[in-house]
């Protein structure tokens, strides 16, 4: 059963840092197109960044410079650091995979399977 599960949210001063963990199991990450989304209470979900299936990354503007997305195929895990938050970067944080190979419009592409999420709260 292929399952992903978030890990690394939490409370964190405006200009501080977190390390978004998408562990999965039930399949090898590798060969997917993973991406991670925010939804803010209100707001609709927001694409935040991708990391296809052939080795392309791409991010939303607001996070362009501050976001980091990566792989660690060995551990199966994709990683989002985030730097410089901001106190609109809270947020529920999901990831996502799918098996298709998405292009630059990955964030505004289906993903069959969803973690459960992460909660940042970006606050002083």
């Amino acid at each position: 059963q292929l399952q992903l599960v978030e890990s690394g949210g939490g409370l964190v001063q405006p200009g501080g840092s977190l390390r978004l963990s998408c562990a999965a199991s039930g399949f090898t990450l590798n060969g997917y197109t993973i991406g991670w989304f925010r939804q803010a209470p209100g707001k609709e979900r927001e694409g935040v960044s991708c990391s296809t299936n052939h080795g392309s990354t791409y991010y939303t503007d607001s996070v362009k410079g501050r976001f980091t997305i990566s792989r660690d195929n060995a551990k199966n895990t994709v990683y989002l650091q985030m730097n410089s938050l901001k106190p609109e970067d809270t947020a529920v944080y999901y990831c996502a995979a799918t098996i298709f190979g998405y292009g630059s419009n990955c964030l505004l592409r289906d993903f069959g399977s969803w973690g459960q999420g992460t909660q940042v709260t970006v606050s002083s």
